[in-house]
C-alpha cells in the first residue's frame, strides 16, 4: 500500500483502521511496525497480519496468514482487500 510522509504516521492510521474491524487486536506497534491478531467468529481461529512502513520506498509491505489448516477460504485475502480499500487503495486485480 502506498502512502506519503512519515512511516509512524501511515501506521498510526492503519492502526486506526485495524482496530476498526471486528475481532482485530493490535499486538504491536512500532514507528514502523503493526502486528494485529484476527480472530474467527465460531470458532476462534486466529489469523495473523504484520504491516512494514518503508519509509524510503513510501510503500507498507503487508504480510497475513492462518495460523491453522492448509485453507482460509480467502478469508485473509477478502480481510487485506478491505483494509486496502478503507486506506485509499483500490484492491489488485
Amino acid at each position: 500500500m502506498p502512502f506519503s510522509g512519515a512511516a509512524a504516521a501511515a501506521i498510526g492510521r492503519l492502526t486506526g483502521i485495524v482496530r476498526s474491524l471486528p475481532r482485530a487486536s493490535v499486538v504491536t506497534a512500532t514507528e514502523t511496525y503493526l502486528h494485529a491478531e484476527f480472530r474467527s467468529a465460531v470458532f476462534r481461529f486466529v489469523d495473523d497480519a504484520e504491516f512494514y512502513a518503508d519509509e524510503s520506498a513510501g510503500m507498507i509491505q503487508v504480510r497475513s496468514a492462518s495460523r491453522v489448516g492448509s485453507s482460509d477460504l480467502g478469508v485473509n485475502r477478502k480481510r487485506i482487500e478491505s483494509i486496502r480499500e478503507r486506506w485509499g487503495e483500490p484492491p489488485p486485480r
